[in-house]
């Protein structure tokens, strides 16, 4: 049938819908009929008949699409229960506004509001508190930064802290600004430690130490509150004497850096000295350890052979002296290259050129040099038999005179 017919949806027949489309009324109808089944009525007979009551009361009719808007908004309703918890976040329940449990990532769905309600966290994100300044090291808050030490100096301090969240349920309900009281126990755990130590030790050498004691403290403090947070770090940015004694500072911190540059440059040069001397005497003393073994043993060896020749001399006294005699005229000639003998009667020299000798038996010459005779002053030279005499006499008489 074309739409532009004009007997189109007019009544004809025994059915006054027959080859139009369907009536209104009827879907109407029938819509109501099963809300009415799914409310816990039953139908009726047919499409015409009036719905049954309940109780004697009126039927339930509702009127146009508000039925239909009803159940898309308990649908809608319903939905907006669900959500997602990403990893690395935590979710809090709340029923009434009173906790009620705490969900894991991943999808998950509570009862929609107003009945309960969800706060997500992020546990694994790293906060920051900053105490002395603002963003910036430069931007300081005096307030914050000046504090006392022990030795009643005042010294100007910045440092952050970085914590994470590891109790979300202490951290939303056992505290209402949890991330002011990082901030307030942070310092006042940094002004307690400061107040028990030096200044040069909080600007020096006690940077790291102090970091580590205030960590701890913080730590303590935010666990008795059940602030649910964990310290993970603490940053010292800045520490120095406050600005107006800043020069004279650095005049002290000059001068203490002299000081310690001379006692480098002391102890550096008595590194190098004290070992020599050291080695030194060490040598002086192994010398003179050897001198004294030396001495001794010959000392020793002196006496013991004494007391050899002494032994040998009881024996033989005549040929002890011989020896004797002998044993140190070799010693005496032996470091002499010219030896003069004087005749007892007054004759000539006789002249030894031992020099000549010795270098002439190196040579490996066989002939020995003639004796030179030196006449006295004013006499006439011997003839050379009368010096061979003179020699054998001379030979015979000192065999008969040495004892």
């Amino acid at each position: 049938m074309a739409w532009n017919d004009p007997q189109w949806g007019s009544g004809g027949g025994g059915n006054k819908n027959a080859g139009g489309p369907p009536d209104l009324d009827e879907l109407w109808k029938n819509l109501n009929r099963r809300l009415n089944e799914l409310f816990g009525k039953k139908g009726g007979g047919s499409g015409d008949e009036p719905p049954p009551r309940i109780g004697g009361g009126r039927d339930f009719n509702i009127p146009g699409g508000a039925g239909l808007l009803i159940g898309l908004a308990v649908l809608v309703w319903l939905a907006s229960g669900f959500y997602i918890i990403d990893a690395g976040e935590r979710g809090v329940v709340l029923r009434f506004g009173k906790f009620a449990e705490t969900t894991m990532p991943g999808p998950r769905w509570h009862l929609p509001y107003p009945l309960e309600a969800v706060e997500v966290v992020n546990v694994e994100q790293v906060r920051t508190a900053e105490v002395g300044y603002k963003n910036n090291v430069k931007s300081k808050v005096l307030s914050e930064a000046l504090m006392l030490t022990d030795d009643e100096n005042i010294v100007d301090l910045q440092f952050s802290v970085q914590f994470l969240l590891k109790d979300p349920e202490d951290y939303l309900f056992a505290n209402r600004h949890p991330d002011e009281a990082v901030k307030h126990a942070a310092e006042t755990a940094m002004r307690e430690i400061v107040g028990k130590s030096k200044m040069d030790y909080v600007l020096y050498e006690g940077r790291a130490d102090i970091a580590v004691r205030a960590t701890k403290l913080m730590q303590d403090i935010l666990d008795r509150y059940k602030t649910g947070i964990q310290i993970s770090k603490l940053n010292m940015q800045n520490a120095q004497p406050p600005e107006q004694v800043q020069a004279s500072f650095d005049d002290a911190v000059k001068a203490g850096q002299d000081l310690e540059r001379f006692k480098n440059e002391g102890q550096s040069y008595a590194n190098d000295v004290i070992p020599k001397a050291r080695g030194v005497a060490a040598r002086l003393l192994e010398e003179a350890q050897g001198y004294k073994q030396r001495v001794v043993a010959q000392s020793e060896g002196e006496a013991s052979r004494f007391k050899q020749v002494l032994a040998e001399y009881t024996k033989a006294p005549q040929v002890t002296r011989e020896r004797l005699y002998q044993d140190t005229m070799q010693q005496i000639l032996s470091s002499t290259t010219k030896v003069l003998v004087d005749d007892k009667q007054g004759g000539n020299l006789l002249y030894l050129p031992l020099d000549k000798l010795m270098n002439m038996t190196q040579s490996g010459q066989a002939a020995a040099p003639p004796l030179e005779i030196v006449p006295p002053s004013g006499s006439v030279a011997p003839r050379a038999e009368e010096t061979f005499r003179s020699r054998d006499a001379f030979r015979s008489r000192d065999r008969e005179v040495r004892p």
